[in-house]
């Protein structure tokens, strides 16, 4: 009896201490839920009903809406010139971008985790991209004439001679393999702008990397396991959980980024051409394609995921 009491006991502490976190979680993100309802939901619901719409401005009185059913829709897949095929090209940057910011950035905090001198100076060299990949330091950056400058000159007396051109030459010269030299030329290419994007997921990783006991990996390594199978025996599956949650943050990070084609596109429909219902139906067709991509990767990445007490 008495140890049936106990274990009662121990589960309603169980319980109650579940029900405070479940509370505690919800505290937390309850500004975000009442600034989503009362701010967002709708300016979405009058974005989508645009869509459907000929939006026209009408002085002092707002916009008029007269319902056009599905012919923005049709416009952007039948007529639009750019439209598809600027998505299409979104969508094969999304594919290389991604993984590229992903294995950088799980590479670099696996490094500023280890034991070495000048390791504080270290991390905040290599965590400067959260501070430059803010809008100031990007405007900055783009409209800095220096800079602007002194690319034109490099472009000027480059003439074609470069090692790097003429490496990448020879390596696309072969019949076999020019797809994935191509690959990994534009990775290699864009690598400043991965680095650039990689700072709040190598700040992630890095917080889920110190929160791995140090006496899990002096165990394997009594049991005579090598660096290599601690790493995929215990760091990968301890930060699982932290790769599902780099690689959603990383695609929206990636699709709601303001400099690409597509999105000036859609800026310009709104900005330019003032024409609200095509510029809605381009962004929610977007929005779709986004929020798919999202669950299937969530559905994928979960499966083998792993959770630990």
């Amino acid at each position: 009896m008495a140890e049936q009491a106990v274990k009662a006991v121990k589960k309603k502490k169980q319980k109650n201490l579940a029900k405070g976190n479940a509370i505690a979680g919800y505290l937390f993100i309850s500004p975000f839920i009442i600034g989503f309802l009362l701010f967002m939901v709708y300016p979405l619901a009058q974005s989508l009903y645009m869509s459907f719409c000929t939006v026209s401005p009408v002085s002092g009185q707002g916009f008029e809406f007269v319902w056009s059913g599905l012919t923005h829709y049709r416009y952007i897949f039948r007529t639009d010139p750019k439209y598809v095929r600027l998505l299409l090209e979104e969508l094969e940057k999304m594919a290389l971008y991604v993984p590229s910011i992903l294995v950088f950035s799980f590479f670099m905090s696996i490094l500023l985790n280890q034991e070495f001198k000048g390791r504080t100076f270290v991390r905040a060299v290599y965590f400067l991209p959260v501070i430059l990949s803010s809008g100031v330091m990007i405007g900055l950056e783009t409209n800095n004439a220096l800079l602007s400058s002194m690319q034109d000159l490099v472009k000027d007396s480059d003439n074609g001679t470069s090692i790097t051109a003429t490496l990448e030459s020879i390596l696309l010269q072969g019949e076999t393999g020019n797809s994935f030299f191509e690959t990994i030329i534009r990775v290699v290419n864009e690598v400043y702008n991965i680095a650039i994007a990689s700072g709040i997921q190598i700040i992630i990783f890095l917080s889920g990397l110190q929160t791995i006991s140090p006496s899990m990996y002096e165990a394997a390594t009594i049991e005579g396991c090598t660096a290599w199978e601690s790493f995929w025996k215990i760091t990968f599956p301890m930060i699982s959980s932290l790769i599902l949650v780099n690689v959603i943050y990383t695609i929206v990070d990636f699709f709601t980024k303001s400099d690409s084609e597509f999105m000036k596109m859609i800026n310009d429909n709104l900005l330019k051409d003032f024409n609200y219902g095509r510029s809605s139906a381009m962004s929610w067709v977007y929005f779709v394609i986004i929020m798919a991509i999202l669950g299937i990767v969530s559905l994928i990445i979960s499966k083998r995921v792993y959770y630990y007490d």
